[in-house]
This record gives structure tokens, sequence and C-alpha cells, in this order.
């Protein structure tokens, strides 16, 4: 901590609140999240296309994505717990970091290697490739809830939202980098074609690179941020012990009873917002296949379906290109308008963002719905746990991040059960008729947060130091 933080925190010790920490320090503290967004960014790009080389269908790709969801449901909750009742030399929230990081680049490393793997180990391709994607996905869970926290463990609260924006630009811009990673190596000359049952070139290499940026990001942050003590902690909850009592893993269960009415209702609006994001990421490939280039659904393997794939990462790549200005606009908006009013004007833009890659016939044209969603990707990131972090208690603040996290993977949960086949069954493999569904869902999520949403209170001053922060 600075020695001006020092002196802000004596000035205010009276008070108990935390000191401001500078868009610097905000930035530093968040720059883990730009190496797991690029592993995000890779994974959600490509992970439908890896398993299509591999031999899976287009209605048995719900059910393997399943596996990031489950994870997700099961990892977060208990690291949100164990970070809030341990404390090590390294910190309270950074040894997840470190941990999940190099989780997750083993795990990028060897999914797109499944393959020949599997000539080593004598084991099934997809099965192999459903165990990587696994460890991926349980790792970056590991990494991505301590971030979450740790905006709440080092903020003031009306700093929150611009803490959750800082982290949504720098989750655009590794996204914008693992989406498009694989396009551009191709356009220096790396093969994006490979042999039937293999992955190519430009897939591998990518993932090879987003390992590396991950672990030199995650490392960045554990360097530059210090975490405060269980001392300050105390000082900061009213001369209370911040550890009150030895903790049990059924503190957890415990936990569950005593959940926010806010947070109940700003999972319903996550619940939708997320089925639609789903949606998108696991059937844009098949979608754009089948509606835009022609190919039949059981094409998986030709030229064709891989320039499809690339282009998949391409428009993720730009969603997340447009929510980084989108962000730095959050706060002044919420200013004028409200954070509740915010989000769902956002919400209602990747609504029709979605429903209109339908009518864009034109592949050059699909940018367009991307601005929508771009929109509604940076709200998604940061207006919800801004209006939620009021209503959670400070010792609270890990497990009630990763309780919060079960209104996101439920759904996906759900939709990686069913929604293969509905694809399949009612919509005949057209997977562009399902997206218009999540498009559907992520404008019946505006319409809850406009109504449902108990609007927060913050004062001219507070709203005014967020504005500030953005341009300091």
């Amino acid at each position: 901590m600075s020695e001006m933080q020092g002196k802000y925190a004596e000035q205010k010790q009276g008070r108990r609140i935390k000191p401001n920490l500078s868009m610097l320090q905000i930035i530093n503290m968040s720059m883990g999240f730009l190496g797991i967004q690029m592993a995000f960014g890779l994974q959600n790009g490509n992970a439908s296309r890896i398993l299509a080389n591999f031999g899976a269908d287009v209605h048995e790709l719900s059910w393997f994505w399943l596996v990031a969801p489950i994870t997700g449901l099961i990892v977060q909750p208990i690291i949100g717990h164990m970070g809030d009742n341990t404390w090590s030399p390294l910190g309270r929230r950074k040894p997840y970091f470190l941990i999940g990081a190099v989780l997750c680049a083993i795990g990028l490393v060897m999914l797109p290697n499944a393959a020949s793997a599997t000539q080593l180990m004598a084991a099934n391709v997809l099965l192999l490739a459903v165990i990587f994607l696994a460890m991926m996905d349980a790792s970056i869970n590991v990494a991505m809830e301590p971030f979450r926290a740790l905006v709440g463990d080092m903020l003031p609260k009306h700093q929150a939202t611009i803490g959750f924006s800082v982290q949504t630009i720098l989750i655009g811009i590794g996204a914008v980098i693992g989406s498009d990673l694989p396009r551009w190596l191709t356009k220096i000359g790396v093969s994006n074609e490979a042999p039937k049952g293999f992955v190519a070139d430009n897939v591998i290499y990518a993932f090879y690179i987003g390992a590396a940026v991950l672990i030199i990001s995650i490392l960045y942050t554990i360097i530059t941020t210090k975490e405060y003590s269980p001392e300050e902690f105390a000082a900061f909850e009213n001369g209370k012990d911040h550890i009150e009592h030895k903790s049990k893993f059924s503190d957890i269960f415990k936990d569950f009873n005593t959940i926010p009415s806010q947070m109940k209702k700003l999972g319903i609006v996550q619940f939708f917002s997320w089925f639609a994001l789903f949606t998108m990421w696991v059937f844009t490939t098949s979608a754009l296949a089948t509606h835009h280039f022609g190919l039949s659904p059981d094409d998986t393997h030709s030229a064709a379906f891989n320039k499809a794939g690339d282009l998949t990462g391409s428009l993720f790549g730009s969603y997340n290109f447009y929510a980084i200005f989108f962000a730095f606009a959050l706060t002044p908006i919420a200013k004028f308008i409200g954070k509740k009013q915010t989000h769902a004007l956002a919400l209602a833009c990747g609504g029709l963002g979605l429903i209109s890659m339908y009518f864009i016939k034109d592949v050059n044209s699909l940018w367009i719905s991307m601005i929508g969603l771009g929109f509604a990707w940076a709200s998604i990131l940061a207006m919800p746990y801004a209006m939620l972090i009021d209503s959670i208690p400070q010792k609270k603040m890990g497990v009630y991040m990763g309780i919060f996290n079960f209104f996101i993977v439920i759904p996906q949960i759900i939709n990686g059960i069913f929604g293969g086949p509905i694809v399949s069954g009612i919509f005949g493999k057209q997977a562009i008729d399902y997206v218009v569904v999540g498009g559907v869902c992520m404008l019946l999520a505006a319409i809850l947060t406009l109504f449902f949403i108990k609007s927060e209170k913050e004062t001219p001053k507070e709203i005014e130091e967020e504005i500030q922060q953005v341009h300091f």
C-alpha cells in the first residue's frame, strides 16, 4: 500500500473506510484477467471447432460444453470460501490466481493436442479432449473467482463500478486477442487446415501463446498488488475480527440460507443473460456454417467449415473489442440513467444483436450484430457485480461471489443438456434458429432488470468520484 493510501486510511480511521486506489493500482490488481480471458476467448472461439474436428456431432456439442458450468458450480463457492478464511505469505486471493493459472496453461497446451496424446495413451480422443477441457475450466474458475472478490476486498464501495469496469476492459482486450489469434496466425502463413481427426496448426499455436500470456499476466498481478492483512480487514469491519470463528466447509451450505434479496433478483436476470451467452458460444460456428456458408450440418472438416470457425473467433473478438469502449462508458451512462437502466439497455442491445444474425446474410456485415453484443457483454461483466457489492458483507465476499456464480452456470447446464437435442430435433440441425432463441432470452433479461431489480442509492459525491476515476 502506498504512503498516500496509508495517510488517507489514517485520516479516515474513525469512519473505518478503505482508501481510494489510483487507476494504476486498479489496473495492476486486475491485469491477470487479461490472461484469464485470453484463455477463455480461445476456448469460446475454438472449443466447438476442436470437438467437431475430433468427431463430435452438432447435437453433442452442448453436452461436451457442460464441463464448463459444472466445474464452475463446484469450484467457485469452494475457492471463495477458502479465500475468505485463509491467509498465506503470498496473500489471501493470490495463491489461487497462481495455482489456477499453472493448471489452465497445461490444459491450453494439451486440449488441441488431444489427438496426438490419444496415440500415446490409447484413449478415446473425445474423452481425452473433454478431460483437458474440464481441466481448463476448473482452473479458469480457480483463478477467476478470486479476481471478482479482490475488487470487493481492495476497493471502497463507491469505486466498485470503476473497478469492475477496468476488469471488463482488460477482459475485452484479452478476449479480442484470444478470439482472433488463430485468424491472425493464418494471415502470416500458419495453416488452418488439418488431417481428419486433428486440429489445425493455427489453433494449436494460438493455444500455446495463450498459455504463456496467462502465466505472465497472473505473475504481474501477484508482484504488483499487495493485499490487505487480516488486521486491516478487521479495522475496516469496525474492529471486529475478520475471521470470527474457525471456518468449516459446511459453512458454505449455511451461507446459502442467507443470500441477500438483491442477489436473488439479480440471479434471475443472470439466468436468462447467460443462457443466451452459452447459446451463442456453443452454436455460432455451426450457425454460420449452415446459415451463412450453406454447408451441411454434418460437414465438420472441410476448409469452408474451418473458415466458419475462423469467422466465429473473429466475431467473438469483435464484440469483445466493442466491449472495451462500452466499459469506459458504463459509469458515465449509469450516472445519468442509473445502474439498472444501463444494464437493461445493454441487454436489450445484446438481444437484438443475436436476433439480427439471422437476418444479416452477408458475413462481412455481421460485425453490426456484434456491436449490441459488445454493449451487453461489457455490462454483464460489470453492472450486476456493481449492483450486488453493497449487499454483501466484507467477510463473506469470496463465498457470496462464488454462490452468485450459480446463477451463471445453472442456465448453462440446463442449456447444455437440452440445447443440442432442441437444435437437432426441433430446428433440423439449423443452429441459427437457436441463436435467435438466445436473443429472445437476453431481451427477457432486459425486461426483468428494468422492472424487477431494486435501484441502488448513491450520493452525488460518490458518483462524481467514480466519474473522476475514469479520467484520472
